[in-house]
């Protein structure tokens, strides 16, 4: 009998891939599932990055390149940071990867021991906890409630560090709540910071392009985090580039050195087609490319806010960046329709999937279990028709 890996055994599966496999085999059945469980832009990859690597592929961009990225790449990225962000970097501090997900795991092999603790302000991305327990360091999870625009304070963060925290790792703006901290909030946690000097932060600005506040502001600007904050992007969200599979961090030397030692044994460099795309688009101007996604969003959210806000029971926040929105949803649990009793987030979304065919994904993994995230990155009328399918299919419960 074959037995997989206790490493294996200890990671649970992605809820998000998970619930976009029910809603599959749903659809393989003839079922019509509208699914709002997977986050990816309904936008096609702009013209001229597809441009860029059509040219790459005409100019023999077919093989192996250095495992942090092209030099022109890793340029660019730099080029981007300032421009941006306002962060200095040089290339050999940028390593470019499959995707930022690959990023998050190159760091947290890179940087925990065994029993290290990283803190997780809640919400957080399902993947975190499972990459810090494939890389044997332990999740604490640092609650917060719709209430506080789940939004974490420094006395919070505080309470829970002990010698063992090694990381905090967050994303703003934040999936799955779409919360968007601001520069005076991320000022205080690195105030408290200071008195903890061998904690590093792993920032997460995936989303960074779809905010829909004045400006995006990224923690490692502030000098006392300047040589401990780990920057983590990517092209996939703001230039709707998921399947091209390009993440990439801005790190100090030391730690951007260790996560090109760990890519080189594992994948070594992503796709060089998908490079040279990504140079084209780093070089933009992100005004011009990505307003007009940003402002599709942005009514979206307000669009399905107003259905939402009309669902008896259903509690929102209003989200500030991303394209997801988190509601608290724990008035129903407890309710039934007579055949189905809602215990948890995890029945409340199995109920709507087969009886609403509505596809979102459970609180749970995302360290809220009261709540339910749902991706607005769907058309306006599949958006409304999905809304009026979990009004009624909710009424259903008492």
């Amino acid at each position: 009998m074959t037995k997989v890996s206790d490493r294996l055994n200890r990671l649970a599966e992605s809820a998000t891939l998970a619930m976009a496999r029910m809603s599959r085999e749903l659809q393989a059945k003839g079922i019509d599932v509208i699914a709002l469980s997977l986050g990816e832009p309904d936008f096609d990859t702009p013209e001229f990055i597809k441009e860029a690597a059509k040219k790459a592929i005409d100019d023999n961009f077919s093989h192996y390149t250095p495992v942090p990225g092209l030099p022109e790449l890793r340029s660019a990225i730099v080029q981007k940071f300032k421009r941006d962000n306002n962060l200095e970097f040089t290339p050999d501090q940028i390593v470019t990867s499959t995707g930022a997900k690959q990023s998050l795991a190159n760091l947290c092999l890179s940087l925990l021991n065994p029993g290290d603790e990283v803190l997780l302000p809640c919400p957080y991305w399902v993947s975190y906890t499972e990459l810090v327990k494939l890389a044997e360091g332990v999740p604490v999870e640092v609650p917060s409630t719709i209430d506080s625009d789940f939004k974490v304070t420094p006395e919070q963060l505080e309470a829970v560090i002990t010698p063992k925290t090694k990381l905090l790792m967050f994303s703003s703006p934040c999936n799955p709540s779409g919360t968007v901290y601001t520069q005076s909030e991320l000022e205080a946690i690195a105030k408290m910071l200071e008195k903890y000097p061998d904690i590093y932060v792993v920032a997460d600005e995936i989303y960074e392009h779809i905010n829909f506040t004045e400006k995006h502001f990224s923690i490692g600007t502030i000098p006392s985090m300047k040589d401990r904050t780990i920057t983590v992007n990517g092209v996939s969200k703001g230039f709707a580039m998921t399947g091209w599979r390009v993440g990439f961090i801005g790190a100090p030397l030391w730690i951007a050195k260790a996560c090109n030692k760990i890519q080189g044994q594992v994948t070594s460099a992503t796709c060089a087609i998908a490079q040279k795309a990504a140079e084209r688009a780093m070089l933009a101007d992100p005004r011009s490319t990505t307003q007009e996604m940003r402002d599709t969003f942005l009514k979206r959210r307000d669009m399905i806010l107003a259905k939402l806000n009309n669902i008896e029971g259903v509690k929102c926040n209003v989200p500030e960046g991303a394209f997801y929105v988190f509601p608290d949803v724990s008035c129903y649990f407890g309710k039934s329709d007579g055949t189905t009793t809602i215990n948890n987030s995890d029945d409340f979304c199995m109920y709507l999937l087969n009886s609403a065919h509505v596809a979102l994904v459970a609180g749970d993994s995302f360290g809220n279990p009261e709540c339910v995230r749902i991706s607005y990155a769907a058309s306006d009328d599949k958006l409304m028709q999905a809304m009026d399918r979990i009004k009624k299919q909710l009424a259903q419960l008492n």
